[in-house]
């Protein structure tokens, strides 16, 4: 029994709710978050074991496909995914930052899973369309090489999605860079 997260992102808070009320009817999952965000579109995190979590997402895209945005299912994610989310990260010291933006929220969870599980890097934060008229960022930390390896790899898998807008990589950042972002 493998453990699981699944996203849905709808175009609409009606449909979203409509179609989170639906997963968790489908299959034995829990709802992580499930929220209006920016700009009215509407998200929905569960977890539980793959089969439940695909069969979950799988019912709600195919009922609500023409308002879906995007969705995704990971096995086994990457442990700090969650922590980055919430920004319950703590980070003592940053070599390199990777920044990675995109154009939705749930292709930057999957690119974020990607990188993390890339490289040896650090998830410090995941904005999740909070404030952001939409689009998503995270931002990685590590030695230069991995955090290029990582944002590489997810820009690739956020590119071929079409939803990359932009990214970059900081070697040694100032400090006082730093402690405006941490």
């Amino acid at each position: 029994m493998s453990k699981a997260i699944g996203m849905i992102e709808f175009k609409t808070t009606a449909t979203g709710i409509t179609a989170a009320d639906l997963m968790v009817k489908t299959s034995e999952v829990e709802i992580v978050e499930a929220q209006t965000v920016c700009p009215g579109k509407y998200i929905a995190i569960i977890t539980g074991t793959l089969s439940a979590v695909k069969a979950a997402v799988d019912a709600a895209v195919s009922t609500y496909e023409d308002k879906c945005i995007d969705s995704f299912v990971l096995g086994n994610p990457h442990e700090s995914i969650f922590p980055a989310m919430y920004g319950a990260t703590q980070v003592e010291d940053i070599s390199a930052l990777g920044i990675l933006e995109t154009y939705d929220a749930a292709s930057l969870i999957e690119a974020a899973d990607q990188a993390a599980k890339t490289a040896i890097v650090e998830l410090i934060e995941l904005r999740i369309a909070k404030g952001m008229c939409g689009k998503s960022y995270m931002l990685i930390t590590g030695e230069v090489s991995a955090v290029e390896a990582s944002i590489k790899r997810a820009s690739a898998l956020a590119g071929a999605k079409g939803t990359y807008l932009d990214s970059s990589v900081i070697a040694h950042p100032d400090r006082k860079m730093i402690s405006s972002i941490l």
